[in-house]
């Protein structure tokens, strides 16, 4: 549903990567971005200018000024229907269907008249909006219901949907191997770091919603505490912050980029030698490598894709979730947990891990079990691949 290359995305290509050799013949339908290149060496690729979506998570959901972004989802549908009608071409016989994210359900509709699939899985992988006093939320749980099998990746995104819906929870998978390449310039940043000091990371696009700006908050408040931490920002910016389109998302405040905002805050709070922003890169292991913890302060309330990437680097992570549940964290044991949007809550945690280097190796082994065991690619794709043939025999 995403042309950029992020969490859900590159969670699809390790679950497609893992699965056995000639069991599944793959065709991508998606936006176009950095994705392509990723979804290229795994099958073929139908792109579109853009992805229609109905956006029903429990943070994105539709209020306010966000119902102007229905009018762009308007705008795709007639490049979504076009990839559709020509995926069509590629396959006569399509034996599943996976919707990558649940926020694309407006255009099932479509893709049962034109691919006719045997059945269609549909993956959740954000929290749902379960307010069922909504309409909208109602809607979303019939399409649910009418779909073959349902995903989730986590528990806590289980807890977001009804109760008496079958429900697969399978994990998001890592291979380690795949992001240990070398990338010299990362590699020469990273070289810079300080043999003393505390290392924490920060991986993901600098948008607001990411929580970076709380990082940056706690940042400050940590250096003015005496503590020796150095922050490495893995990320940049979603998409361009110039152009038409960008001005009119800030005008109606609903632009979440923040790099230039966050580089501008860093000199002024003369943070300029705590904290380094790398930028994007594929080798994200050799990053996790240089770190002591990882920090996901997202407002989203839910455990992120980079906090079971660094478990398997041994690496802990602070996160900002109020409820961790024991697939994916627990609290004082595989890392800590605090109060999203809370900066200084954020620079309490840091501060516990920076001064405790002990209780931070031991949650990092901690976390290291955990991802072995609930993140392992081939089991996981071993999983969803069960899920396919359990929904498509006849």
């Amino acid at each position: 549903m995403i042309g950029e290359f992020g969490g859900a995305s590159r969670s699809l290509f390790e679950a497609v990567r893992a699965f056995p050799s000639g069991d599944v013949e793959a065709v991508f339908i998606t936006a176009r971005g950095s994705v392509l290149p990723f979804f290229e060496k795994l099958g073929r690729v139908v792109s579109a200018w853009g992805m229609s979506k109905f956006d029903h998570t429990r943070y994105g959901c539709y209020r306010g000024a966000r119902w102007l972004i229905l009018l762009r989802e308007i705008a795709f549908m007639p490049s979504t229907l076009s990839a559709i009608r020509r995926a069509r071409g590629l396959h006569r016989d399509v034996d599943v269907v996976h919707l990558n994210e649940f926020t694309g359900l407006p255009v099932l509709w479509a893709v049962r008249r034109w691919l006719a699939p045997r059945a269609v899985v549909v993956h959740v992988r954000s929290l749902a909006n379960d307010d069922t006093r909504l309409g909208r939320t109602r809607w979303v749980h019939r399409q649910l219901r009418a779909a073959a099998a349902v995903v989730a990746i986590d528990e806590n995104v289980r807890a977001t949907l009804p109760a008496d819906l079958r429900v697969d929870v399978i994990h998001n998978a890592f291979s380690p191997s795949t992001a240990d390449t070398p990338d010299p310039e990362i590699e020469a940043r990273l070289a810079r770091l300080r043999p003393e000091s505390f290392k924490l990371g920060f991986v993901g696009n600098l948008l607001h919603v990411k929580g970076i700006d709380e990082l940056i908050a706690a940042a400050h408040l940590v250096r003015e505490r005496g503590i020796d931490v150095e922050y490495v920002i893995v990320g940049d910016d979603a998409n361009s912050s110039r152009g038409l389109r960008a001005w009119v998302l800030r005008l109606l405040g609903l632009q979440q980029n923040r790099r230039a905002a966050v580089e501008a805050e860093i000199e002024r709070l003369g943070l300029g030698d705590r904290v380094h922003m790398v930028g994007f890169t594929a080798a994200i292991a050799r990053v996790y490598k240089h770190m002591d913890a990882l920090c996901f302060p997202s407002h989203y309330d839910a455990p992120g894709r980079p906090i079971f990437e660094a478990a398997f680097f041994g690496v802990p992570s602070i996160v900002a979730v109020r409820h961790p549940r024991a697939d994916t964290l627990v609290h004082e044991v595989t890392g800590l947990a605090f109060e999203p949007r809370s900066a200084p809550q954020l620079a309490d945690a840091i501060e516990r891990l920076a001064r405790d280097r002990d209780a931070t190796r031991r949650m990092g082994a901690a976390a290291r079990e955990m991802a072995e065991r609930n993140f392992n690619a081939s089991c996981n794709a071993a999983a969803l691949l069960a899920v396919y043939r359990r929904v498509a025999s006849p």
